[in-house]
């Protein structure tokens, strides 16, 4: 399937048909593998194929109803693979496009999914490349090192050491078990920078707190790697 996004927010859609869920962040450039078996889903992803192929991910603000109201900023990706399993499945792979600000939410329509009138204006800068984001890449081991020891999660070091700035901080970002609250922060930060900073300012509380941290991110004159 053709993996070829938007060259510019005009060409993305006004309305939008909106996946909610907590704790789950797709930002942009990124990619999100989803599994879906819900029939309003199942229909969501069918009209997506059939035009523009674009799913707004979006966190809901509770989940004390059946509707919830959602966040008022979220990330649209594009379809970029998709396969049907032989129990009516679909395994769906989203390639983030872009951030936009929920205008309005619209009726669902006939297949009970939510759909929002999407402001784009905001979020030009989403669709360029950024590469470098001058890293603390010694102090960043030495967070991810204690924050996986913490949450028994196990880490491809050379994938780490090989991506570029920003697709690293996109990746860990998206897949570390933050909170909700901590994703949307980092969905909403103004630029990479900015969330490269704020996502290590995250693990290094959440290490802290725990008593967990390696001594390769207290400071200091020395700032090698521990294993």
């Amino acid at each position: 399937m053709g993996c070829d996004l938007p060259p510019t927010l005009d060409d993305l859609p006004a309305e939008i048909p909106v996946f909610p869920l907590s704790g789950v962040l797709l930002l942009p450039h990124g990619q999100l593998p989803l599994n879906i078996f819900e029939p309003r889903y199942l229909s969501m992803v069918e009209d997506a194929l059939k035009s523009h192929r674009i799913i707004g991910m979006i966190q809901p603000r509770g989940a004390d109803n059946a509707h919830p109201a959602l966040f008022e900023t979220g990330c649209a990706g594009r379809i970029v693979n998709f396969s049907e399993t032989n129990d009516g499945r679909y395994l769906v792979t989203l390639k983030g496009v872009a951030r936009f600000r929920v205008k309005n939410e619209l009726d669902q329509g006939r297949n009970g999914y939510r759909r929002v009138l999407a402001d784009w204006a905001d979020f030009s800068n989403d669709l360029e490349t950024v590469s470098c984001l001058n890293l603390d890449r010694p102090r960043l081991r030495g967070l991810l090192e204690s924050y996986f020891e913490l949450h028994g999660l196990s880490c491809d070091w050379n994938a780490v050491e090989s991506a570029t700035d920003n697709k690293l901080i996109t990746c860990l970002s998206m897949i570390c078990p933050l909170d909700a609250g901590e994703k949307q922060a980092l969905l909403e930060a103004s630029c990479c920078k900015t969330r490269a900073d704020l996502f290590m300012t995250i693990l290094d509380m959440a290490v802290r707190q725990s008593g967990a941290l390696h001594t390769s991110c207290c400071g200091g004159s020395d700032s090698s790697l521990c294993h």
